[in-house]
């Protein structure tokens, strides 16, 4: 069944339907919020935006648009008399004639750019490498005192390319008392993955890529990887960062492995065994050159804010990431990454909020701040800048609700919905509540083992102690089924995500996004009014950072 709204727009065309307006008496909230959706996704989605590249003139375009439209809703400034958050970058574009050179007795192989592997560095240097760096499997490269697990114990990678797996072993062995079972913990993420192989030393780090534990395809690996490597500007040039962070496909590691004289199948089994000890992979060495074009840039977060008229020092922060890939001049075909549903649909959901906060007639006691995160795909880099530099302090800041890809998959209403990172915290008592009301159930997200709790910004927030709250797209659609979510929202994850086809199709049936975005409000609503500071659950790692800033 098409919605109302995309046979509204069928019938009268997208621009006369979809004109910006703050006429909303012939609207219900639901038709106004799917409106609003279509109209900012519409717009920020447009080859014109060049895929929201940080620190280029799709900034300055998706800025602009983003304060204007929030002047005009009757918001003010969130950072003094600011609408922006400076955060200096520094992009680092490696030459893609990069080859992945291995060697060793009776063995040679030069592994290409694009297919074979991706090669990039954090180091903001314009030439950086390894050369003959012995290779060395360490399982999954964790390093857990409070599990009782270390991949790394008994041997020394200094100077060393670890290859290492994704996931980790609670999801290879499906056993709910290892880690957190079908559910990636942050050790199983590929940043934390770099991170610990930099801290133990190594050179270089190797990711092998496998889809399931992955959890997307090797496309995803290569458009992402592709192009500018973007981090936040760092005094030494991160030259304590790994000279080389890359990836292979599981193919390339098999050839690895067999090179080696070892099964690769067997010694994954193996590392996902308590006890594993990292092994040298025989006499195997890898060598590579990154020859790397920097360029230093300021971007920007974007702040708004509704002044809380009782407690305006205490705030609400709703989070969406404005950036996406940008172009990939390489790429044969359509090489913008337009970025609809990643994350020009979140952005639309956060000025479909604050129209709603500031055109209902009762202001909030509670300050909120609509926080749009700049280069949440080079790393969560916006909101990791703003957890260091926040407008509102931690112990002041009473919950953190983001919004990233509400549109994937365009399931329209949903029986369920779906919170990644179940069961975190007390945030999920007023989901309950909410979602109750709208005649719905509270789920666990569909595919935990993606790691999704570590992936998007609200994690920023999280490590500081502020209670978190990520919903996702859940799959049991009211007019067609679960099978038929899944299956919808499988498709999106194989063919659009980090892809030139997650484009904007004024067909979409945003009421399911739309749903979301009215959790989130009436959410808001009720903390915005009453005096409840949230708190994590017990166990919960971010516990003792929200119990140290409030003591304070």
């Amino acid at each position: 069944m098409t919605s109302p709204l995309a046979s509204l727009v069928a019938a009268c065309g997208l621009s006369a339907c979809l004109a910006w307006s703050h006429s909303t008496a012939a609207l219900t909230v639901d038709e106004q919020v799917q409106k609003d959706l279509h109209f900012h996704i519409a717009e920020l989605a447009q080859d014109a935006y060049a895929g929201r590249e940080p620190g280029t003139p799709g900034e300055e375009m998706t800025i602009d648009w983003l304060v204007r439209h929030f002047a005009e809703l009757g918001a003010s400034p969130g950072n003094g008399d600011s609408w922006l958050q400076e955060v200096a970058i520094t992009a680092v574009t490696t030459d893609p004639a990069a080859v992945l050179a291995i060697r060793g007795d009776g063995f040679s192989a030069d592994w290409s750019y694009g297919e074979q592997m991706m090669v990039a560095t954090q180091q903001q240097v314009a030439t950086t490498g390894i050369e003959d760096a012995e290779l060395v499997f360490v399982g999954y490269g964790i390093n857990a005192p409070e599990r009782g697990w270390n991949d790394y114990a008994g041997i020394d990678v200094r100077g060393k390319t670890v290859v290492i797996l994704i996931n980790d072993p609670g999801f290879a062995t499906q056993d709910p008392a290892l880690f957190n079972g079908n559910a990636m913990t942050y050790y199983g993420r590929w940043d934390y993955k770099y991170a610990e192989a930099a801290r133990q030393g190594a050179a270089a780090a190797l990711i092998v890529h496998e889809t399931d534990a992955a959890a997307y395809p090797w496309e995803v690996v290569r458009n992402s990887w592709s192009g500018a490597k973007i981090g936040l500007t760092a005094e030494n040039r991160h030259r304590d960062k790994l000279a080389v962070e890359g990836w292979i496909p599981l193919q390339q590691a098999q050839a690895l492995f067999a090179a080696a004289g070892r099964d690769y199948t067997q010694d994954k089994a193996a590392a996902a065994r308590a006890g594993f000890r990292a092994l040298p992979l025989g006499a195997l060495t890898a060598s590579v050159t990154l020859s790397n074009t920097l360029a230093d840039r300021v971007s920007h977060n974007v702040a708004a804010l509704i002044p809380g008229t009782s407690h305006p020092d205490e705030v609400i922060i709703y989070t969406a990431h404005w950036d996406h890939l940008g172009v990939r001049p390489a790429d044969d075909g359509d090489n913008i990454y337009n970025g609809a549903s990643d994350n020009a649909s979140g952005v639309a959901g956060l000025l479909a909020l604050a129209r709603q906060f500031l055109e209902d007639g009762a202001r909030p006691e509670r300050s909120l701040l609509f926080l749009a995160v700049t280069a949440e795909e080079s790393g969560l880099l916006g909101s990791k800048y703003y957890a260091q530099n926040p407008l509102f302090p931690p112990e002041k800041t009473v919950a953190n609700f983001n919004m990233d890809n509400i549109a994937a998959g365009n399931l329209g209403r949903t029986r369920d919905v779906a919170v990644v990172g179940y069961g975190n915290s007390e945030l999920e008592d007023y989901l309950l509540r909410a979602a109750q009301r709208q005649g719905r159930v509270v789920v666990q997200e569909p595919y935990p083992e993606k790691g999704s709790y570590y992936r998007s910004d609200h994690f920023s927030l999280a490590q500081v102690g502020i209670p978190a709250l990520y919903l996702t797209n859940a799959t049991d659609s009211i007019e067609h089924g679960k099978a038929w979510g899944d299956a919808r929202l499988r498709d999106y994850v194989a063919n659009h995500y980090h892809k030139p086809s997650d484009e904007y199709d004024p067909a979409w049936d945003l009421s399911g996004a739309a749903q979301e975005v009215l959790l989130l409000l009436e959410m808001g609503r009720e903390l915005a009014s009453n005096r409840d500071f949230p708190e994590w659950r017990d166990g919960v790692e971010f516990k003792a950072a929200r119990e140290a800033s409030l003591a304070e």
